[in-house]
């Protein structure tokens, strides 16, 4: 029991920045289904990485020297570009992330679970139920994340778009520093 508990606080832990940069996403009204879509494919790269990290995480690391804090910093900047044209454009209600655009963010948000593989065999015995634990956060937080950001769009409207453009942009920079 105790296991498991400190599995769902790893998984809760892994899932923050998920939820803070939903939060962006959802400024920009995204839709119901495109919110869902995101956040099967963030479930589902929280599944992934960690295993990815069990398999070949050492040897990664050592080859490239693999900064994931970098890695997210231009991942988040991209995303926030992308919502500064959409906002020129006056399309902020209709910002619309990309299969690619979800997928950029899946990765930069569950790099960190990629690490975590690395050391997962040493932390749990059944790194199954870890993984898709993991999965189950980052797929609740994701979502949460879009629709609380939806709500204080409406609330705030164009300002919670800039905001949300901001938000990224300090979080991109302070992963590249």
């Amino acid at each position: 029991m105790r296991e498991i508990f400190s599995i769902i606080l790893i998984g809760i832990a892994l899932s923050m920045d998920t939820f803070s940069l939903s939060l962006s996403v959802g400024m920009f009204n995204t839709p119901n289904k495109k919110a869902l879509e995101l956040s099967i494919i963030v479930g589902a790269f929280h599944f992934i990485m960690p295993f990815l990290g069990m398999l070949l995480g050492e040897k990664i690391v050592q080859i490239f020297e693999l900064k994931s804090d970098i890695l997210l910093g231009f991942v988040l900047i991209l995303i926030a570009i992308e919502m500064i044209i959409d906002l020129i454009r006056h399309e902020e209600n209709k910002f619309n992330l990309t299969f690619l655009g979800m997928i950029l963010f899946a990765v930069g948000v569950s790099i960190d679970s990629f690490s975590l593989g690395i050391g997962l065999k040493a932390i749990v015995t059944n790194k199954i139920l870890a993984m898709s634990i993991f999965s189950c956060c980052s797929f609740l937080f994701t979502f949460l994340g879009v629709i609380v950001g939806r709500y204080a769009s409406k609330i705030l409207g164009v300002y919670a778009n800039i905001i949300g453009i901001i938000i990224l942009f300090i979080l991109g920079l302070i992963h590249l520093i």
